[in-house]
């Protein structure tokens, strides 16, 4: 007789206040977390790795600023996780050869040019061609 036909969830209180993305638990940091520190005290040891799947009771979530700058108490070590999900950074081979595309896209195009052939010809205003811009003759002349 006294029950209630609205379930749990239509009676709780909406609230705009909670967030579902995770916060750093620093206090007073409210940027998102990165990364989930934990601390194993048998082995005097801070692992700083990515952000947990789910939130642990003895374990923190730390923003990025908060995890690049942590330190451990004397005498404690810091091993940092890498996480194999995040893109690695580019290396020296990789800078170069981006370099050497751009460099070969800024050549004058000859090699395209002869292989066009026709394609020159057939605009008789173009006097040159530096990648996709051409330079074209006065129409004075």
């Amino acid at each position: 007789m006294g029950e209630s036909r609205r379930g749990p969830l239509k009676s709780a209180v909406p609230s705009n206040v909670v967030s579902p993305v995770r916060r750093c638990s620093r206090t007073a940091c409210g940027r998102p977390a990165v990364a989930t520190l934990t601390y194993v005290y048998a082995d005097s040891t801070a692992v700083l790795g990515p952000l947990a799947t789910y939130a642990e009771p003895h374990c923190y979530d730390l923003c990025a600023e908060h995890s690049e700058r942590l330190t451990a108490p004397r005498g404690w070590e810091v091993v940092r996780l890498l996480d194999g999900s995040a893109p690695a950074r580019p290396s020296g081979d990789d800078l170069e050869a981006l370099a050497n595309a751009v460099r070969e896209a800024a050549r004058p195009q000859e090699r395209a040019a002869g292989a066009a052939g026709g394609a020159r010809a057939a605009d008789p205003m173009e006097v040159a061609r530096r990648g996709h811009l051409r330079v074209l003759r006065s129409p004075d002349n």
